[in-house]
């Protein structure tokens, strides 16, 4: 259907004084047919005077001419688009690894240039397009996120499952001459992409600096559903060990090389391997901090901020879960936080039984897990669950049970927090007032 149905209007705009309301379908701006968001966001950008094509629900057909102050916004929201789907058929793919019983979207896999630009979602660019690439550049949809992998032709074909794909960097080559900014990612795969394969594909990607401004390397992720897949080696702490050994010096080197940090090596190495962390002033602006780079030392960092404002108040007793990777510095926090309020506040690692045991990160604990491990657990005044175990807005998990079914079971209040130092403190401190 042409045109972008409107979501919501907001109280008080511009386009709310003109009647438009939810429900009603803009078609247009000044005259340029809309194909998603990203063109509504481009045709009104910079333009003060727009005339909007509205479409009303019985058919009836609006010109709307609006004339707004620079940066003043319209007030219309519209629904996420669907994404694309992807046609690779990734050696690691995760999803690929999922139990049976999950939410359907979550067999959903996405390849969408539109997410990665909006949402900062990974695509692989196997799938684009020459209109595609195009559209990229002509609107300058920058900046894109990019998993990589490698940059042998072969090689890459044989991770993404795919041939006949374009090379990639021919495909970021053309990015980078229309100043499109991107930022990398290799899921590193043992005996694959690794050694000397790594070596040529950080080297590639660093001569595209700076319009390629990252790298992060992770792990791939293993669960025990791998059913009919070719067998891969899980990442170990002896290989975590030697590969940050090798791969931590070359951060720097890089790093002092192009005047910025470029190459990140995931949080999760550093946990495999019980190895410090590099210092914050390596990770720069963090911008692979949602590929889980650089999480765990910023909220250590957090965490001691927290720990020199946090005061006395009001006795109880509450439980929080958390995942097994996370417990150790979750652990110490609450355990620091509970010495300067006076709070008795219990960790719990839930092992992760839906995926398995090598599946140890926080924002895949669900629902069932969480009550099988508190089964015989005294849980206190109240449980406390990071938001990253739920999906947004909805207090659901991954499992589906909703956190009034956790509450229901338990027998307790489930309280939802910010999944940071900051967040957690917040909710202690109005608990407290409450119990």
């Amino acid at each position: 259907m042409a045109g972008l149905l409107i979501d919501f209007v907001s109280p008080g705009s511009i386009v709310d004084e003109l009647e438009v309301m939810a429900g009603d379908r803009l078609l247009t701006v000044n005259g340029r047919p809309l194909r998603d968001l990203i063109d509504y966001s481009y045709y009104t950008a910079s333009e003060e005077e727009l005339l909007l094509e509205i479409e009303k629900p019985n058919g009836e057909l609006w010109e709307l001419e609006v004339v707004r102050d620079e940066g003043e916004s319209l007030g219309l929201t519209f629904p996420a688009p669907d994404p694309a789907r992807c046609a690779n058929n990734c050696i690691f793919c995760f999803v690929h690894q999922l139990p049976k019983g999950l939410r359907k979207p979550l067999y959903v896999k996405d390849e969408d240039y539109r997410l990665s630009f909006l949402n900062g979602n990974y695509v692989t660019l196997a799938n684009l397009s020459r209109s595609a690439m195009n559209r990229i550049t002509n609107q300058r949809l920058s900046p894109l996120y990019i998993s990589v992998h490698a940059t042998n032709p072969e090689l890459r074909e044989r991770l993404l499952g795919k041939s006949g794909i374009p090379p990639i960097l021919e495909q970021l080559e053309k990015l980078a001459a229309a100043r499109i900014v991107m930022h990398t990612q290799v899921v590193l795969c043992p005996g694959l992409n690794d050694g000397e394969e790594l070596h040529r594909t950080v080297a590639d990607l660093a001569a595209l600096f700076p319009a390629v401004q990252s790298l992060a390397i992770v792990p791939l992720g293993l669960t025990e559903h791998r059913r009919k897949l070719p067998l891969l080696p899980p990442i170990e702490a002896g290989y975590a060990r030697q590969f940050i050994a090798e791969w931590q010096p070359q951060s720097e080197a890089l790093r002092k090389k192009l005047r910025q940090p470029f190459l990140f090596l995931a949080d999760e190495f550093f946990l495999k391997a019980k190895r410090p962390f590099p210092p914050l002033k390596e990770y720069g602006d963090f911008p692979q901090l949602e590929n889980g780079v650089g999480m765990v030392p910023l909220f250590m960092k957090e965490a001691a901020q927290v720990l020199r404002r946090a005061t006395g108040g009001d006795k109880f007793y509450a439980t929080v879960v958390t995942g097994v990777s996370s417990f150790p510095f979750v652990s110490d926090f609450l355990d620091k936080l509970g010495e300067k309020t006076g709070l008795d506040l219990v960790p719990y690692a839930v092992e992760n039984r839906l995926f398995g045991a090598t599946v140890t990160v926080s924002g895949l604990v669900s629902g069932n897990d969480i009550l099988s491990a508190l089964a015989e657990h005294e849980i206190g005044a109240a449980l406390l669950v990071p938001d990253v175990m739920v999906k947004e807005g909805e207090g659901i998990f991954l499992d589906d049970v909703s956190l009034e079914e956790l509450e229901l079971r338990l027998g307790c209040p489930v309280i939802l927090f910010d999944s940071t130092p900051s967040g957690c403190y917040r909710t202690l401190k109005s608990l407290q007032k409450r119990f």
